[in-house]
Protein backbone atom coordinates (compact mmCIF):
# COMPACT_ATOMS: atom_id res chain seq x y z
CA UNK A 1 0.00 0.00 0.00
CA UNK A 2 1.32 3.44 -0.95
CA UNK A 3 1.66 5.79 2.01
CA UNK A 4 -0.01 9.12 1.35
CA UNK A 5 1.76 12.17 2.74
CA UNK A 6 -0.20 13.99 5.44
CA UNK A 7 -1.84 17.24 4.45
CA UNK A 8 -0.07 20.45 5.43
CA UNK A 9 -2.71 21.12 8.09
CA UNK A 10 -3.89 17.73 9.37
CA UNK A 11 -6.32 19.22 11.88
CA UNK A 12 -8.04 21.27 9.18
CA UNK A 13 -8.11 18.27 6.81
CA UNK A 14 -9.68 16.01 9.45
CA UNK A 15 -12.25 18.66 10.35
CA UNK A 16 -13.23 19.05 6.67
CA UNK A 17 -13.39 15.27 6.08
CA UNK A 18 -15.45 14.80 9.22
CA UNK A 19 -17.90 17.48 8.09
CA UNK A 20 -18.12 16.01 4.57
CA UNK A 21 -18.71 12.46 5.81
CA UNK A 22 -21.26 13.49 8.42
CA UNK A 23 -23.21 15.44 5.79
CA UNK A 24 -23.20 12.41 3.48
CA UNK A 25 -24.22 10.06 6.30
CA UNK A 26 -27.06 12.28 7.48
CA UNK A 27 -28.32 12.50 3.88
CA UNK A 28 -28.66 8.71 3.53
CA UNK A 29 -32.27 7.84 2.63
CA UNK A 30 -34.03 6.05 5.50
CA UNK A 31 -34.47 2.85 3.48
CA UNK A 32 -30.75 2.72 2.60
CA UNK A 33 -29.80 3.42 6.21
CA UNK A 34 -32.10 0.64 7.45
CA UNK A 35 -30.83 -1.88 4.88
CA UNK A 36 -27.19 -1.07 5.68
CA UNK A 37 -27.95 -1.36 9.41
CA UNK A 38 -29.57 -4.76 8.95
CA UNK A 39 -26.52 -6.00 7.02
CA UNK A 40 -24.16 -4.73 9.74
CA UNK A 41 -26.25 -6.41 12.44
CA UNK A 42 -26.22 -9.73 10.55
CA UNK A 43 -22.43 -9.62 10.23
CA UNK A 44 -22.00 -8.79 13.91
CA UNK A 45 -24.31 -11.59 15.06
CA UNK A 46 -22.56 -14.11 12.81
CA UNK A 47 -19.18 -13.11 14.24
CA UNK A 48 -20.22 -12.52 17.87
CA UNK A 49 -23.20 -14.70 18.82
CA UNK A 50 -24.77 -13.71 22.13
CA UNK A 51 -24.46 -14.60 24.94
CA UNK A 52 -21.28 -16.59 24.21
CA UNK A 53 -19.45 -13.43 23.09
CA UNK A 54 -19.87 -11.91 26.56
CA UNK A 55 -20.82 -8.34 27.43
CA UNK A 56 -21.43 -6.08 24.44
CA UNK A 57 -20.47 -2.42 24.65
CA UNK A 58 -22.79 -0.43 22.42
CA UNK A 59 -23.84 3.21 22.18
CA UNK A 60 -26.97 5.32 21.76
CA UNK A 61 -26.81 6.50 18.12
CA UNK A 62 -26.63 10.12 17.01
CA UNK A 63 -26.04 12.02 13.78
CA UNK A 64 -26.99 9.19 11.44
CA UNK A 65 -24.72 6.55 13.03
CA UNK A 66 -25.39 2.85 12.56
CA UNK A 67 -28.29 2.25 14.96
CA UNK A 68 -27.19 -0.63 17.16
CA UNK A 69 -30.28 -0.48 19.43
CA UNK A 70 -32.04 -3.44 17.69
CA UNK A 71 -28.84 -5.45 18.22
CA UNK A 72 -28.71 -4.42 21.90
CA UNK A 73 -32.30 -5.63 22.40
CA UNK A 74 -31.56 -8.89 20.62
CA UNK A 75 -28.43 -9.36 22.71
CA UNK A 76 -30.30 -8.96 26.00
CA UNK A 77 -33.13 -11.26 24.84
CA UNK A 78 -30.49 -13.93 24.18
CA UNK A 79 -29.21 -13.54 27.75
CA UNK A 80 -26.13 -11.40 27.03
CA UNK A 81 -25.05 -8.35 29.00
CA UNK A 82 -24.95 -4.90 27.43
CA UNK A 83 -23.18 -1.72 28.51
CA UNK A 84 -23.33 1.83 27.16
CA UNK A 85 -20.73 4.60 27.46
CA UNK A 86 -21.00 7.71 29.58
CA UNK A 87 -18.84 10.74 28.84
CA UNK A 88 -17.63 11.86 32.28
CA UNK A 89 -15.34 14.74 31.34
CA UNK A 90 -13.30 16.10 28.42
CA UNK A 91 -10.03 14.26 27.71
CA UNK A 92 -11.03 11.28 29.91
CA UNK A 93 -11.85 7.66 29.02
CA UNK A 94 -15.48 6.67 28.71
CA UNK A 95 -17.19 4.81 31.56
CA UNK A 96 -19.39 1.87 30.56
CA UNK A 97 -22.56 1.27 32.56
CA UNK A 98 -24.87 -1.75 32.35
CA UNK A 99 -27.98 -1.29 30.19
CA UNK A 100 -31.16 -3.28 29.72
CA UNK A 101 -34.45 -2.44 27.99
CA UNK A 102 -36.38 0.02 30.12
CA UNK A 103 -33.28 1.36 31.89
CA UNK A 104 -33.49 5.05 32.84
CA UNK A 105 -31.44 7.09 30.40
CA UNK A 106 -30.11 10.62 30.69
CA UNK A 107 -28.58 13.17 28.35
CA UNK A 108 -24.82 13.50 28.50
CA UNK A 109 -22.22 15.79 26.98
CA UNK A 110 -22.06 16.42 23.23
CA UNK A 111 -25.50 15.03 22.32
CA UNK A 112 -24.82 11.66 23.99
CA UNK A 113 -27.29 9.55 25.97
CA UNK A 114 -26.30 7.00 28.61
CA UNK A 115 -27.70 4.93 31.50
CA UNK A 116 -28.43 7.17 34.46
CA UNK A 117 -26.97 4.75 36.99
CA UNK A 118 -24.91 1.61 37.44
CA UNK A 119 -21.40 0.59 38.41
CA UNK A 120 -18.71 0.73 35.75
CA UNK A 121 -18.10 -2.49 33.78
CA UNK A 122 -15.70 -3.55 31.04
CA UNK A 123 -17.26 -4.87 27.80
CA UNK A 124 -15.85 -7.98 26.11
CA UNK A 125 -16.79 -6.71 22.63
CA UNK A 126 -16.95 -2.96 22.05
CA UNK A 127 -18.78 -1.36 19.13
CA UNK A 128 -16.96 1.82 18.11
CA UNK A 129 -18.94 4.17 15.85
CA UNK A 130 -17.11 5.38 12.74
CA UNK A 131 -17.34 8.66 10.91
CA UNK A 132 -14.55 7.51 8.58
CA UNK A 133 -12.10 4.62 8.40
CA UNK A 134 -9.22 3.29 6.34
CA UNK A 135 -7.98 -0.12 5.22
CA UNK A 136 -5.37 -0.23 8.01
CA UNK A 137 -8.00 -0.29 10.78
CA UNK A 138 -7.83 3.36 11.78
CA UNK A 139 -10.87 5.44 12.60
CA UNK A 140 -11.91 9.01 12.06
CA UNK A 141 -14.29 9.91 14.88
CA UNK A 142 -15.75 13.16 16.14
CA UNK A 143 -12.37 14.50 17.24
CA UNK A 144 -12.61 14.17 21.03
CA UNK A 145 -10.32 11.14 21.33
CA UNK A 146 -12.67 9.38 23.77
CA UNK A 147 -12.46 5.91 22.22
CA UNK A 148 -8.66 6.11 21.81
CA UNK A 149 -8.30 6.95 25.51
CA UNK A 150 -10.83 4.29 26.48
CA UNK A 151 -9.13 1.51 24.52
CA UNK A 152 -5.79 2.50 26.04
CA UNK A 153 -7.26 2.44 29.57
CA UNK A 154 -9.58 -0.60 29.64
CA UNK A 155 -8.11 -3.78 31.09
CA UNK A 156 -8.52 -6.25 29.65
CA UNK A 157 -8.93 -4.45 26.34
CA UNK A 158 -12.18 -5.49 24.66
CA UNK A 159 -12.37 -6.59 21.04
CA UNK A 160 -12.79 -3.20 19.36
CA UNK A 161 -15.18 -3.39 16.40
CA UNK A 162 -15.58 -0.28 14.27
CA UNK A 163 -19.09 -0.03 12.83
CA UNK A 164 -20.13 2.35 10.09
CA UNK A 165 -21.08 2.75 6.47
CA UNK A 166 -19.05 2.24 3.30
CA UNK A 167 -19.47 5.93 2.47
CA UNK A 168 -16.98 6.60 5.30
CA UNK A 169 -14.13 4.71 3.59
CA UNK A 170 -10.99 6.86 3.14
CA UNK A 171 -7.63 6.13 1.55
CA UNK A 172 -6.11 6.99 4.93
CA UNK A 173 -7.09 8.88 8.07
CA UNK A 174 -3.43 9.91 8.47
CA UNK A 175 -3.23 8.19 11.89
CA UNK A 176 -1.25 9.74 14.72
CA UNK A 177 0.67 7.82 17.41
CA UNK A 178 -2.24 8.07 19.89
CA UNK A 179 -4.83 6.69 17.42
CA UNK A 180 -5.89 3.17 18.42
CA UNK A 181 -6.05 0.47 15.75
CA UNK A 182 -9.38 -1.37 15.75
CA UNK A 183 -9.57 -5.16 15.80
CA UNK A 184 -12.30 -5.33 13.14
CA UNK A 185 -14.28 -2.96 10.98
CA UNK A 186 -17.79 -3.95 9.90
CA UNK A 187 -19.83 -2.09 7.30
CA UNK A 188 -22.82 -3.08 5.19
CA UNK A 189 -20.26 -4.89 2.98
CA UNK A 190 -19.34 -7.22 5.88
CA UNK A 191 -16.05 -7.48 7.75
CA UNK A 192 -13.82 -5.13 5.75
CA UNK A 193 -10.83 -5.12 8.12
CA UNK A 194 -9.48 -7.63 10.59
CA UNK A 195 -6.35 -6.98 12.60
CA UNK A 196 -3.75 -9.61 11.85
CA UNK A 197 -6.02 -11.01 9.13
Amino acid sequence: MVELPPPDDLTRWRRAERRRLLTAREALPAANHAAAGAAIEASLLARFPPPAAGRLGGYWPMRGEYDCRPLLHRWTRAGGGVALPAVLAPAQPLEFRPWRPGARMEAGRWETTHPAEGDAVVPDVLLVPLVGFDAAGHRLGYGGGFYDRTLAALAPRPVAVGVGFELGRLATVHPQPHDAVLDLIVTEAGVVFERGG
